[in-house]
């Protein structure tokens, strides 16, 4: 007789180790899946270790079929976001889930319950907080994800619409692999070149580790006033701010990371970063008892890299600037034979994918989020 499907909220700290090592057994020998960094991880779904978190009600929910964990969901309400946006949804993320609809159904019930009890009227996601993710992979499963962007299991999108979940945004990833012979149109650096001669103010350089709490604040102004339009966007608090400096600056090359200055005043910035998952993939995840030893020896020697964000200030928009950044970017990292992902973006925002497109990056991932009415 196959045993019934029981959800139970994580309690004890055996609970909270089953939900985070779970991963570890579905992906078991799937090339392309990383595992994420677990000494971090088994903190981070802690609200005092996580800035999202610490704002919101969250449960971590775990399914099991007599003793066998299969199934896991993070379910939240963000305060923050249904502040901003005067709405009432809830969100889900760390969905993880056996190829069975029953275990499915019923650990996306039991969260949709959780949050009704809360008063939200819609579920959205994943949206991941841990992991900082965004969508289910939906195309490009020939190749692993960059740093703090999701894989999963292709089937994952049946067993959510099947529940009635559909499609609310899709976010697109583009590559530009200098190693396989990409470059930059010459047009564009030519337009760069034009730029500065008739815009002497202007001017681009590179983050200052030295300064990197200053240059950070300037990302952070720039973003919440420049990506405040922008579907899904809520204003980053401080916290959120310390904590990407945190989690960025083992990885942090000055080379990808550039801001453009009006005078003195910081107008726009391009961040990209190393793909570290290169290495977590060879260490499992884990930094004992030698994997920090490949983590410190082999950042250097990354060749793989994620464009995170690029955002200039609204009164700047439209003359370029975006192209000087990304050229900049571009020409510090050629040399190296780097290969660039630029990820995500709104499948709607014309004013990213335009230029992207024109500077003949290609198009090879495809994320999508869902959303359902909770009635």
């Amino acid at each position: 007789m196959i045993e019934k499907v029981k959800i139970r909220a994580v309690r004890s700290g055996r609970e909270m180790r089953e939900f985070v090592f779970f991963p570890e057994k579905l992906y078991c020998g799937d090339s392309n899946w990383v595992p994420p960094l677990w000494s971090d991880e088994l903190k981070s779904y802690h609200g005092e270790h996580n800035p999202i978190l610490s704002n919101s009600d969250f449960t971590l929910l775990l399914a099991r079929r007599g003793d066998r964990v299969v199934g896991r969901n993070l379910v939240y309400v963000d305060r923050a976001f249904n502040a901003y946006y005067k709405s009432t949804i809830g969100f889900f993320g760390a969905f993880e889930c056996l190829d069975d609809p029953e275990v499915s159904a019923i650990l996306l019930d039991e969260s949709e319950d959780w949050l009704r009890q809360r008063g939200m009227t819609a579920v959205r996601g994943p949206i991941h907080p841990v992991a900082e993710s965004w969508g289910f992979l939906l195309q490009g499963y020939d190749s692993p994800p960059v740093f703090m962007a999701p894989y999963n299991p292709p089937y994952y999108h049946g067993l959510v619409s099947s529940r009635g979940y559909a499609k609310v945004k899709d976010l697109l990833a583009y590559e530009a692999d200098a190693g396989s012979g990409y470059r930059i149109p010459d047009r564009f650096s030519r337009f760069c070149r034009t730029l500065s001669d008739r815009n002497p103010r202007l001017t681009v350089r590179r983050i200052d580790p030295r300064r990197l709490q200053r240059d950070a604040e300037y990302i952070w102004e720039i973003s919440n006033i420049s990506l405040k339009s922008n579907w899904g966007y809520v204003p980053l608090d401080r916290k959120v701010l310390q904590d990407m400096i945190a989690k960025l600056k083992p990885v942090l090359d000055p080379d990808a990371v550039w801001l453009a200055f009006d005078g003195g005043r910081a107008v726009g910035y391009c961040l990209g970063f190393p793909d570290m998952n290169t290495i977590l993939a060879r260490i499992r995840g884990r930094l004992l008892p030698f994997g920090f030893l490949h983590l410190l020896a082999g950042i250097k020697k990354i060749r793989r890299y994620r464009l995170f964000g690029l955002a200039v200030l609204p009164e700047y928009q439209n003359r370029g600037l975006d192209v000087l950044l990304y050229v900049s970017l571009h020409d510090a990292l050629v040399p190296r034979r780097i290969r660039l992902e630029a990820n995500y973006i709104l499948e709607d925002n014309f004013k990213i994918r335009n230029p992207l497109e024109k500077m003949d990056l290609r198009l090879t991932k495809t994320y999508r989020i869902y959303e359902k009415a909770l009635s």
